[in-house]
């Protein structure tokens, strides 16, 4: 028997119970790992609310986390017992033991901490899709970041920036704003304090940015459109402060010939091929130095709860980790 969080009814952080499971032997193409760290993300607060309704009930939330194989199920040929391992976008994740498919795991580094790849996994792969794949970001790029101090927007400024691209941040709070201008931004918008629109066309010269990435949702919504040049991209990936209202599609050509997208990592990682890809692109820029991370904050598995109540104030910043109890046995 083993320990995790489950969810037996959609609600607040309390419906995020401490219990004890079963977890059998892998089966056909499927390995067991005894997690070591696990990523919260936003995700996991829809899951939890039902805005993401899941398959059935009770269910183990959590999309991402790293650990050491402990069994390997028939046919998985390239993944032996004691390999380190991490992953994402498989819901399951808080949990100190789980099986999962062997072909949506991929290979540690040597020199990447099991907490730092559990940090990075659904948040810099995210990233890489965003700015490398979603829309092709280079030295002539100008692009507002919304939640520039979170999760996804340190990685993806900092990479941003590595890429020659001018990065307008918008954040929360003072605090924040230096985080953000110490990881990427060019320019960073408190938009507690000032009309992020506004600021947006005076750091452009009235032009407005290429391409917008937006996680925020209703309160961005549609100042985000306001913001971008005429053909322009705006790429939905989120929805922290609730879902974008619905509109009509003209509005995108009365304001630009827009274009927009609501894209999904499971989409860009759907073949191995791309998820090892996507993956290994991250590490390199991690390796290199082009990306720093730091895991701000961390929570006994047990208290999740608590991760979750912090997360949903805004009073977190980067990256969190949720770590079991246990150490791996194999």
């Amino acid at each position: 028997m083993t320990q995790a969080i489950r969810v037996h009814a959609y609600g607040g952080p309390d419906v995020l119970k401490w219990e004890e499971i079963e977890v059998g032997e892998p089966g056909p193409g499927e390995v067991k790992i005894r997690q070591t760290a696990i990523g919260l993300n936003y995700i996991d607060v829809y899951s939890r609310t039902g805005f993401y309704p899941q398959a059935s009930l009770p269910f183990i939330p959590g999309m991402e986390a790293a650990g050491v194989i402990t069994a390997v199920g028939d046919g998985v040929k390239d993944l032996k017992v004691g390999r380190r391992v991490a992953y994402a976008g498989q819901i399951g994740a808080y949990a100190e033991e789980r099986l999962i498919p062997a072909d949506r795991v991929v290979k540690l580094p040597e020199g990447l901490s099991d907490e730092l790849a559990a940090s990075i996994m659904l948040k810099g792969m995210t990233a890489q899709y965003l700015l490398r794949r979603t829309y092709t970001i280079g030295p002539h790029t100008t692009l507002l970041f919304h939640a520039a101090a979170g999760g996804v927007g340190l990685i993806a400024c900092q990479w941003a920036a590595s890429l020659g691209a001018t990065v307008i941040g918008t954040v929360g709070s003072a605090g924040k704003a230096l985080i953000a201008r110490a990881h990427g931004c060019a320019h960073v918008i408190n938009y507690r304090e000032e009309d992020f629109v506004t600021m947006v066309k005076a750091y452009t010269n009235g032009k407005g940015v290429d391409v917008v990435y937006d996680s925020v949702g209703k309160d961005t919504f549609p100042g985000s459109l306001d913001c971008l040049k005429p053909l322009g991209l705006w790429v939905s990936f989120g929805q922290a402060s609730g879902p974008v209202p619905d509109f009509k599609i003209t509005l995108l050509s009365q304001k630009g010939s827009l274009y927009a997208t609501r894209p999904s990592l499971g989409n860009y990682t759907a073949t191995r091929k791309d998820l090892v890809a996507i993956a290994n692109d991250l590490f390199e820029v991690v390796r290199t130095g082009k990306v720093k991370v730091s895991v701000n904050q961390t929570y006994p598995l047990a208290e999740a709860a608590r991760a979750h109540r912090d997360l949903e104030a805004r009073l977190t910043t980067g990256s969190t980790v949720l770590l079991p109890a246990t150490t791996p046995e194999f």
